[in-house]
């Protein structure tokens, strides 16, 4: 089945060029120039390539949107390296990110890996994961901790599964780039890493993953 991918982005020559390199590998593309009309096409859109400005209200927004309706990946552009923005981003459901200038190649993979990542997530399966006081649902894709449910966007969720099921094993970021986000260049994007980890303390606590400077993150089971 062909995927759909929905493409908002109000800079033309950007967009065209995104939407060429898209079909070119096999996917079908729609393409979005403001906010309420790239919330209006994404009902059956299969990921969202989503610039951060654009006219009518910014891609952050549209973003909100869209995961009000059903859980869709989002991967965002944008043109400021700026944290706040980016964890902003990763708070109202996007799943990766990519800082303009980017590389239209690396556009691509990123769309496949999300895609392979949803994919693999929606296996069925029936396994809990348990550590101390933090509860996963694989098959529910539900994350309770202390009793209280956290809101996980998928790729939070498989980055924590990844290292619930891995428990004070230490995971480097290019590892985790790797495993979870399926890059085969995993060198340039330890900054995903660490906002993902960022969001996942903001939603669970900031107890429940040790940084290893220099290395990478484990996941602890305070008591």
């Amino acid at each position: 089945m062909t995927r759909r991918v929905l493409v908002v982005e109000d800079d033309l020559t950007i967009a065209s060029s995104v939407a060429a390199r898209l079909r070119a590998e096999g996917f079908e593309v729609e393409l979005a120039h403001d906010g309420p009309t790239g919330v209006r096409k994404a009902a059956d859109a299969d990921l969202v390539v989503l610039d951060v400005m654009l006219p009518g209200f910014d891609g952050l927004e549209v973003c909100r949107r869209i995961q009000a309706e059903r859980p869709v990946p989002v991967l965002m552009l944008t043109a400021r390296g700026d944290e706040t923005d980016l964890l902003v981003g990763l708070a109202v459901g996007a799943d990766d990110y990519l800082t303009k200038p980017f590389s239209i190649r690396e556009l691509a993979a990123r769309v496949h890996a999300l895609l392979r990542r949803v994919e693999r997530s929606s296996a069925p399966v029936s396994t809990r994961i348990t550590v101390a006081d933090l509860e996963i649902d694989l098959a529910e894709r539900r994350v309770v901790r202390g009793g209280a449910e956290a809101h996980l966007t998928p790729t939070e969720f498989e980055l924590l599964v990844h290292l619930a099921e891995r428990p004070r094993a230490v995971q480097s970021r290019e590892r985790l780039l790797t495993e979870v986000w399926g890059w085969q260049d995993a060198v340039t994007g330890t900054r995903t890493v660490d906002s993902h980890i960022k969001a996942l303390r903001r939603k669970l606590g900031t107890d429940l993953i040790r940084t290893v400077h220099g290395v990478g993150y484990a996941l602890e089971a305070p008591r």
